[in-house]
């Protein structure tokens, strides 16, 4: 062990002038890492009063335990303070787990607190635990009986205190989120020994008004001891056979009772359970109404769409199968036929005229006046009217026709010469 401690204190500074001196620093880092190193010092439960604290603006606590031999200086960091369940006063008893160490600025030793309680709250906390576990084994806790909460709840029971600040907290969200609800309120203590009857008659009372829909059961935050009568085995089986559904809020966010587990909602606080009871705001359900409008709008408008289609659709095959279609697509082929028919008569035609066109053209080629109109003449004999084509048909003195393309005049022959 001597070995250790002069190993230990090897590892630190010392006085250049005086090598068996340490320097300040150096000591209280081995003071330090003494602590440090104690199993005991490392985790330790402490219970003493308080004999004076302050809470930095940083929200750190300072604070001073003793008892009757001893005083202890301790401090809480805010991320640690900003936990506890009680507000930290003079004179107050306290159990406190954390860590001794030594303040190296000032060489103070101190306790800093991770954990901290009101005395006797262990005690409580290990009978929290055990009823618990108890109820949870006899299916208290069970899912499969948790009753569904009302959407729209018309008549709403209160198990409270009607003079603390939880009563006003939750008519307040009640009047402004649901005004259309009807208010009873069993009139209960909420803390002490006689809490516990007190809570489960109001509970039987209210669960015998046929129509209340919903039972809110609620006070304001408070210590654990405050809070106890929530952690009771009869109040327990009071909401488990409760016929109505039951919505607990008790204490502030961090706390938990036996009612929370056994209720068929848990609430963080009495507000919050005020808001569960009525999950629809009048402004939220006129929203939904006008969402549901629009969205039916537009159902109505699409199954509108479908049947005009449809019954286009419909319309439309009427058409193409009745009688009328059917006459009507008749009358359209024949106008066709009858069209193409006149188209062909007239092709035809135009054809047949231009044929007999060209064959006036030969006719009128070949008669004879268009031949006398080109200059020639027809010769015939004057008395027989024969057609004179050979020089052999005359004879001198023999009288003849000719004619011309204007007329015709008489001559006789006085001369015959025949072409070589």
């Amino acid at each position: 062990m001597l070995w250790f401690l002069f190993w230990k204190i090897q590892m630190f500074d010392f006085e250049e002038s005086n090598p068996n001196i340490l320097s300040i620093s150096a000591l209280d880092a081995y003071i330090k890492e003494l602590f440090e190193s104690d199993e005991i010092t490392r985790d330790v439960w402490v219970k003493g009063e308080i004999s004076k604290t302050t809470r930095a603006k940083s929200g750190h606590l300072y604070l001073s335990l003793k008892d009757s031999d001893a005083q202890f200086d301790c401090v809480m960091w805010s991320d640690k303070s900003k936990y506890l369940l009680f507000e930290p006063r003079v004179g107050m008893n306290v159990e406190a787990q954390g860590s001794v160490n030594i303040y190296t600025k000032e060489g103070k030793v101190q306790l800093y607190i991770n954990k901290m309680r009101e005395a006797g709250e262990g005690a409580l906390y290990a009978e929290f635990l055990r009823l618990k576990a108890k109820l949870d084994s006899e299916g208290l806790f069970d899912s499969a009986h948790k009753k569904a909460i009302p959407d729209f709840p018309k008549h709403i029971g209160i198990v409270t205190s009607i003079s603390g600040a939880a009563i006003q907290d939750i008519l307040n969200t009640l009047e402004r989120r649901l005004p259309t609800a009807k208010i009873t309120v069993a009139p209960s203590l909420v803390q002490g020994d006689e809490a516990p009857a007190s809570l489960i008659r109001g509970l039987k009372a209210l669960d015998r008004i046929s129509d209340i829909d919903l039972i809110l059961l609620a006070r304001g935050g408070g210590s654990p001891q405050d809070l106890a009568c929530f952690n009771d085995e009869d109040l327990a089986f009071a909401i488990f056979n409760t016929k109505k559904p039951v919505i607990s809020g008790v204490g502030h966010e961090i706390d938990f009772s036996i009612a929370d587990f056994v209720a068929d909602l848990r609430a963080p606080t009495p507000t919050a359970a005020a808001e569960l009871a009525s999950p629809k705001t009048m402004r939220s359900m006129l929203n939904d109404l006008y969402n549901s409008s629009n969205l039916l709008s537009q159902l109505l408008s699409t199954n509108l769409n479908t049947l005009n289609h449809q019954l286009r659709y419909s319309q439309s095959a009427l058409e193409r199968f009745s009688p009328r279609h059917r006459l009507n697509t008749a009358m359209q082929h024949l106008d066709q036929t009858t069209s193409q028919l006149d188209r062909s008569i007239n092709n035809r035609l135009n054809k047949l005229e231009l044929n007999l066109e060209r064959e006036n053209a030969s006719l009128s080629a070949l008669n004879p006046k268009a031949v006398l109109k080109r200059g020639y003449a027809i010769v015939s004999e004057a008395l027989s009217r024969k057609t004179i084509s050979h020089i052999a048909q005359v004879e001198p003195h023999l009288p003849i026709k000719i004619q011309v393309s204007d007329g015709s005049f008489f001559a006789e022959v006085t001369d015959i010469k025949k072409e070589e």
